[in-house]
């Protein structure tokens, strides 16, 4: 049988989970692209894309001058995908300076705990983003 981008004979393969290698070589530099927009959208200090993306200061920097050649792991793939999960809901819930604003602003839903979206996702890693990006589509109505 054939594979196609559905596995064999169109079944669906299931979720994406960045676990193979040719996956996420195909996918970081799209990835790493779309982390950098964002995070500039949400004027995010350097100490904070790079804890967002789960990388150190020093790969951000090269990641924002265009000098890194890396593969992003497993685990920053999920967040790059949760973050553009995020960033796409709040563009499609808000006006733009606002879905821009929204991440820096304290927020008191209980996944947040008076804290900023933000500030949350770092201090709870992926299972915050998750969780944030969860928030993000129930208040669209798509949950």
């Amino acid at each position: 049988m054939a594979t196609t981008a559905f596995g064999y004979a169109g079944v669906p393969q299931g979720l994406q989970t960045f676990a193979e290698d040719t996956d996420r070589q195909r996918l970081t530099a799209a990835a790493v692209k779309a982390v950098l927009r964002l995070t500039g959208a949400w004027n995010t200090s350097n100490a904070e894309g790079a804890a967002l993306l789960g990388v150190s200061e020093s790969t951000w920097d090269r990641m924002k001058a265009g000098r890194w050649e890396g593969v992003l792991s497993q685990d920053q793939l999920t967040r790059a995908s949760a973050l553009i999960g995020i960033y796409k809901g709040l563009h499609l819930l808000f006006a733009n300076d606002l879905a821009d604003r929204w991440p820096r602003l304290e927020n008191r839903a209980p996944v947040f705990g008076k804290r900023s979206p933000i500030r949350a996702m770092i201090e709870g890693g992926i299972p915050r983003m998750l969780e944030t990006r969860q928030y993000i589509d129930a208040l669209r109505g798509g949950l």
